[in-house]
């Protein structure tokens, strides 16, 4: 059986170039989520000493469980989608329901640009900012782990 929520959004993003199909691959989105996860475990273990740092792999974390859906269906971020569309693309077809879980994806994905790309009005990342954030990056990683078996290959 194919997945049909939000089947014309994908559509259109592969239209507009956004998405790309690939070769369905339950191996790959298995990498990327046992990326995510040591990608998880090294932020806890290092937040303290390198905030900015732990912070970047959390959500490095996030993208790539949020990835692995998409790979697992053969569809992939085209460098014109970007990150946003790896969100845009999970959203259309999980929300509902789970579009709560989903929406701290763009807060993280915004937080960590502005300590990529820093104004000088820009506040670092805090200690307090990764520990908040591990909670929901580990909650990707659950999601992800949760809809592979029920999302077939697009």
């Amino acid at each position: 059986m194919r997945w049909m929520q939000g089947r014309g959004q994908i559509d259109s993003m592969l239209a507009s170039g956004q998405l790309e199909r690939v070769p369905p691959s339950r191996e790959h989105a298995d990498t990327l989520l046992a990326q995510a996860g040591r990608h998880i475990k090294l932020a806890h273990s290092g937040f303290e000493t390198d905030s900015t740092g732990a912070y970047q792999l959390l959500y490095d974390a996030s993208r790539k469980a949020l990835a692995s859906i998409l790979e697992n269906q053969g569809l992939r971020a085209t460098s014109r989608g970007g990150h946003l569309a790896v969100l845009d693309a999970v959203t259309a077809q999980l929300d509902p329901p789970l579009g709560q879980s989903l929406r701290s994806f763009d807060r993280m994905r915004r937080r960590r640009n502005s300590a990529e790309y820093p104004r000088p009005d820009t506040p670092g990342i805090t200690p307090e900012d990764v520990v908040r954030d591990i909670a929901k990056a580990e909650e990707f990683l659950t999601l992800a782990a949760k809809v592979l078996d029920q999302m077939s290959p697009y």
